[in-house]
């Protein structure tokens, strides 16, 4: 799996991407946490043996790593999503000026030990966001934000307003989580070396902790102890590979870092019940067929089409536009207009 780091001032922070074929499941790395909106077709969200489905009209947060997932185009037309980035500075500064320019207030009083475990989370679109992302929609069309970066930005602290002038939910919530800077550097680091073969010792150096500070620091973070969440999140990304390509056994177990294939077949068993060659087998056999959609219409290539960029290297090339027309969105001008008619906001909430 390959990483993407490249600096927030190269990459957009609004992108639309555009699937005319089902390329089954993908393994996807973040650089930003994202928030997204599917305009069209089905996406699904793989969590171990956990797959979350999403329809047209659904929000879902991604935050910052390693993430599987699936697109599936519907009734001949692509698949669509729009997906906004954002960093912990980007969403601070957001969230600072809408105290400070309109007063906002932010609570947090939700409770759920789910959301707080998950890197997914998955909410049902309001009628004010639905208005939202068509507008978005609307305005990737029409470049606006290619000729204006001022307006991307006043368009996502309009997505932050959104959301967190709503009551405590599991989407609210993550994102406060983002606003913890200590805890993001944290994750981050854990992130990036589930692949590397870092010893505890060597992770606890790079995030500046005692060896004792860090293993009480990682089970308040991932809920369990380092050692056993690393191979989870290996043999995790093991199976998707053996589902998902026709690798051989001990290359998957070598890419996910079990260099000695026996001992990859024995975890592999010990967590799926199974070894890497029946888990293939029954799914190819249909056993698992609940968990991947047929393929629908469309031209050729699973990879997506991208407007305005996006996150480097997982998505596709870049081309103009398609002219699906808004709906819903007649008449909304929103937060963003009222910004971009006072000259003192859009000098408040310009990037620096």
């Amino acid at each position: 799996m390959n990483e993407h780091r490249t600096t927030n001032s190269t990459q957009p922070m609004i992108v639309k991407y555009v699937q005319h074929a089902h390329a089954g499941i993908q393994p996807t790395t973040l650089s930003r946490h994202a928030i997204g909106y599917v305009i069209r077709g089905r996406k699904y969200l793989y969590n171990g043996d956990v797959r979350r489905e999403l329809g047209r009209g659904d929000m879902f947060f991604l935050a910052s790593g390693h993430h599987y997932m699936e697109n599936v185009p519907e009734g001949g037309k692509p698949f669509e999503q729009i997906i906004f980035y954002y960093s912990p500075e980007d969403l601070g500064r957001i969230l600072a000026n809408l105290n400070v320019s309109y007063g906002l207030h932010v609570s947090d009083d939700h409770d759920c030990p789910n959301c707080h475990e998950q890197n997914e989370v998955i909410f049902p679109a309001w009628a004010a966001a639905r208005n939202f992302f068509n507008s978005t929609n609307s305005y990737l069309r029409d470049g606006i934000f290619n000729e204006d970066h001022t307006a991307e930005h006043l368009k996502m602290t309009e997505l932050i307003y959104l959301i967190f002038s709503q009551d405590d939910c599991c989407l609210k919530a993550k994102l406060l989580e983002n606003t913890d800077s200590q805890r993001e550097n944290f994750d981050q680091i854990i992130h990036n070396n589930i692949f590397t073969g870092a010893s505890i010792e060597e992770l606890a150096q790079l995030c500046n902790r005692s060896l004792t500070s860090f293993k009480k620091e990682f089970r308040k973070h991932f809920f369990e102890p380092p050692h056993k969440w690393f191979i989870r999140q290996r043999l995790m990304h093991s199976r998707l590979l053996l589902i998902s390509s026709d690798k051989l056994i001990s290359e998957i177990g070598n890419k996910c870092g079990f260099p000695n294939t026996s001992h990859f077949i024995k975890l592999f068993k010990k967590e799926y019940g199974m070894t890497p060659a029946a888990y293939r087998t029954r799914y190819s056999e249909g056993a698992f067929a609940e968990v991947v959609q047929q393929e629908h219409g469309g031209r050729s290539g699973g990879r997506p089409e991208v407007y305005s960029g996006g996150e480097p290297g997982c998505f596709g090339p870049s081309e103009p536009p398609c002219s699906l027309p808004p709906t819903g969105c007649c008449g909304y001008s929103g937060f963003l207009v009222d910004v971009l008619n006072n000259s003192e906001c859009r000098k408040a909430l310009r990037p620096e």
